[in-house]
C-alpha cells in the first residue's frame, strides 16, 4: 500500500489506462515512515550495482517499478540521475535546542502558545496520572492494556490492526531499552497509551489509543510528553510523524520527507512525472505557509 507513501492513484490509473501496476518493488522498512538508508553498499560502484540490479528485476518480471520511501535526501538525488522519479511529502518533528526542561521550551514560543499549551497539560494532568516506563518497568499487564488501546483506535479509524500482541511481547524481549512507554490512569487503572522508540539520539511516536475520552489527553501524550522526555533524556528531536497541522502548535515543525519511484511504464512514467512536479510544489508551499505560522517566537524564527 506504498508504505506511508500511497501510491493507490497511480495503481487506478494504470489500471484504466489497461496496465498491470501489481506485482511492484517496494524498498522501505516495513511500518516505520523513518527516513534512514535504503540501500546496504560500501561504495558507489556497488550502490550503482544495486540500483541497476533493481531496474532489471522489474524489467524481466514485467513489473510496473521500484519504489524507496523514506530515503536520504542525498541518495534521492542519485537516484533521481539515474532515472528515478521524486515525490516529496512533511512530517512533524520537535526539535531540541538544548532546552533545559518543559518549561525553558515553553518560554521560546509566543505568549498566547505558550498558555494555550498550559492550560491543554493542565486540563489533561488534572484527569489522569501518567508514567513513563522504559525496559524492565514494562510489565506484561501494561502490554495487555496497550494492546486494549491499540486495537480500540485501528477500530474506530476503520483500520486495520496489522500488529499482533505478539508483536509487542517481542519489542519489549529484544529492544525493550528502546522503547517508552507512556500509560495514562484513572483509579490504577490504565485507560489511554502512546508507544514511542529511542533510535540514536532521536525519539520516534508511534502508536496511541484509549478507551475513555479525556479532553486533550491525546496532546498530552504523544506531544507533550514526547518533548518531555526528549529534554530529559537529551535527545536531539521528536519525530511524530505526518499529518495533523495541529502539531505545529505543539511546537512541532513541518520537515520535507523524499522517496524514489522508477517506473517501467513510459507511458505512465509521463502521467506520474507531471503528477508529481506539480505536488512537489504543493508540498513545499505547504511547508512555507506553516513555517509563517510557527509557534516560536520571531527572534527565534529569525535565528532559525
Amino acid at each position: 500500500m506504498g508504505e506511508y507513501v500511497f501510491d493507490q492513484g497511480w495503481a487506478d490509473a494504470a489500471q484504466r489506462s489497461g496496465m498491470d501496476y501489481y506485482p511492484k518493488l517496494q524498498c522501505a522498512v516495513p511500518f516505520t515512515p523513518v527516513t534512514g538508508p535504503r540501500l546496504i553498499a560500501t561504495t558507489p560502484e556497488a550502490e550503482t550495482l544495486l540500483i541497476d540490479t533493481l531496474k532489471d528485476i522489474c524489467h524481466r518480471n514485467n513489473m510496473s517499478g521500484v519504489h524507496l520511501t523514506f530515503a536520504n535526501e542525498d541518495l534521492i538525488e542519485r537516484l533521481a540521475r539515474q532515472g528515478f522519479l521524486t515525490r516529496t511529502d512533511r512530517q512533524f518533528h520537535f526539535v531540541n535546542r538544548d532546552y533545559t526542561d518543559f518549561d525553558d521550551f515553553l518560554s521560546s514560543l509566543t505568549s498566547r502558545k505558550r498558555k494555550k499549551i498550559k492550560a491543554e497539560r493542565r486540563k489533561a494532568q488534572e484527569q489522569v496520572t501518567i508514567k513513563r516506563l522504559r525496559g524492565d518497568d514494562i510489565m506484561p499487564e501494561h502490554w495487555d492494556a496497550f494492546y486494549k488501546f491499540y486495537l480500540d483506535t485501528s477500530e474506530r479509524k476503520w483500520g486495520r490492526p496489522y500488529l499482533t500482541h505478539a508483536f509487542f511481547t517481542a519489542i519489549h524481549e529484544t529492544m525493550g531499552e528502546q522503547v517508552l512507554l507512556v500509560l495514562a490512569y484513572q483509579d490504577d487503572t490504565p485507560i489511554a497509551g502512546a508507544l514511542n522508540f529511542i533510535g540514536g539520539d532521536v525519539l520516534y511516536g508511534r502508536h496511541w489509543g484509549a478507551v475513555m475520552d479525556v479532553p486533550f489527553l491525546h496532546f498530552e501524550l504523544c506531544y507533550y510528553q514526547a518533548i518531555e522526555a526528549a529534554i530529559d533524556m537529551k535527545l536531539s528531536r521528536v519525530e511524530a510523524g505526518a499529518q495533523g497541522d495541529h502539531k505545529l502548535a505543539r511546537g512541532y515543525e513541518p520537515v520535507a520527507t523524499y522517496s524514489a519511484h522508477y517506473l517501467t511504464n513510459p507511458g505512465l512514467r509521463s502521467a506520474v512525472a507531471d503528477f508529481l512536479k506539480h505536488e512537489r510544489r504543493a508540498v513545499a508551499q505547504h511547508i512555507d505557509m506553516l513555517g509563517e505560522h510557527s509557534p516560536f517566537r520571531a527572534q527565534l524564527k529569525k535565528e532559525e
